[in-house]
């Protein structure tokens, strides 16, 4: 989307001419112009990945299965947000490559006997964009999350769940999203 401000400083040239109240609303068109300008909608620095690649994530906990569940989900929100599309490495423009480096299960809240009612499940990872024709670093991330889950009403996948989808946002923000 272009602004061109050349129109607007006519307009206020030849309200300036006219009554004092006209002056008046030539100001302030002039003000509000002052940041006409070139705006675009894309996100820079990434116009030129148009495709993704999402390696299976690596897991160094003994949490296991999370490293699939993780994959799955990603690759599921960005075919849902529609921005890439997702193919394999070989044709792709950029790789998503992700680790789950520390995963915490700890009391978070508790009631007025000391019991606890919730707890946090705090996950680390380490997420990498690179560029698939030169494996050159796009971004690079040590990302924490977590997920709070009620122990009366759910269970610790809850709290998993909240952290992975807190994840899949960030990097979705942050591979198609730069502003």
């Amino acid at each position: 989307m272009t602004g061109n401000c050349t129109g607007t400083y006519r307009i206020v040239i030849r309200l300036i001419s006219m009554k004092p109240k006209f002056v008046l609303i030539g100001v302030v068109m002039a003000v509000l112009s002052v940041g006409c300008g070139v705006y675009t909608f894309t996100p820079r620095g990434k116009s030129d990945i148009k495709s993704i690649s999402v390696e299976r994530f690596d897991n160094e906990t003994a949490e296991y299965g999370l490293e699939d569940r993780m994959t799955d989900q990603i690759i599921d929100a960005l075919l849902a947000e529609g921005t890439l599309k997702v193919l394999s490495t070989e044709y792709s423009d950029a790789v998503l490559y992700g680790t789950l480096t520390r995963y915490d299960r700890n009391p978070f809240d508790y009631d007025e006997n000391d019991q606890v009612q919730t707890y946090a499940i705090t996950m680390t990872f380490d997420i990498t964009l690179k560029k698939a024709a030169d494996d050159t670093e796009i971004w690079k991330e040590s990302i924490i999350q977590k997920g709070v889950y009620d122990i009366a009403s759910e269970t610790e996948e809850d709290g998993q769940q909240r952290a992975i989808d807190l994840l899949i946002e960030d990097i979705i923000n942050k591979t198609t999203k730069s502003w």
